[in-house]
C-alpha cells in the first residue's frame, strides 16, 4: 500500500538549554548540516531532522450538500418507505448508493425525502 504521506507529522519548538529562548533552524553550509540556533546566545544544537515545518491540509467533502434536490423527480431511482424522513416524517425517500473519496470508507446508502417542500438529504 502506498504511502502518501512521509516524514514527520508534527514539529516541535525547540528552546535553548542555556537561556530557554526558542531555538531556530539554521543551515551549517561548511559541513552541509541543519541546526538548531540561539538567537540570544550561541547555543547550537544539530537538527534530528531535516523537517522544520509541516503544512497538512485537508479537504473535508460534504457528500450531502454534492446531492441535488431534483434527484426525487429522477424515475430511475428506487424508493422506500421504510426510511421515514428525520426532519418532517414524510414516509418516502428515494436512495442511491455513493462511494465516498475517502479508501477507508465503505459505501454508504443516501436518501432524500421525496416531499417537495422538505427534500432533506441523509444516511445511515
Amino acid at each position: 500500500m502506498p504511502r502518501y504521506e512521509s516524514g514527520p507529522s508534527f514539529v516541535g519548538i525547540k528552546f535553548c538549554q542555556e537561556c530557554n529562548n526558542m531555538l531556530y533552524p539554521k543551515e551549517d553550509k561548511e559541513n552541509k548540516v541543519l541546526l538548531y540556533a540561539c538567537r540570544n546566545c550561541d547555543y547550537k544544537q544539530i537538527a534530528d531532522n531535516n523537517c522544520v515545518y509541516v503544512n497538512k491540509i485537508t479537504h473535508e467533502i460534504d457528500e450531502l450538500a454534492r446531492i441535488v434536490p431534483e434527484v426525487i423527480h429522477d424515475p430511475t431511482l428506487p424508493r422506500t418507505k421504510e426510511h421515514p424522513c428525520p426532519r418532517c416524517g414524510h414516509k418516502e425517500a428515494v436512495f442511491f448508493q455513493g462511494q465516498s473519496r475517502r479508501a477507508e470508507d465503505d459505501m454508504r446508502l443516501y436518501y432524500v425525502c421525496t416531499d417537495s417542500k422538505c427534500t432533506h438529504k441523509w444516511t445511515e
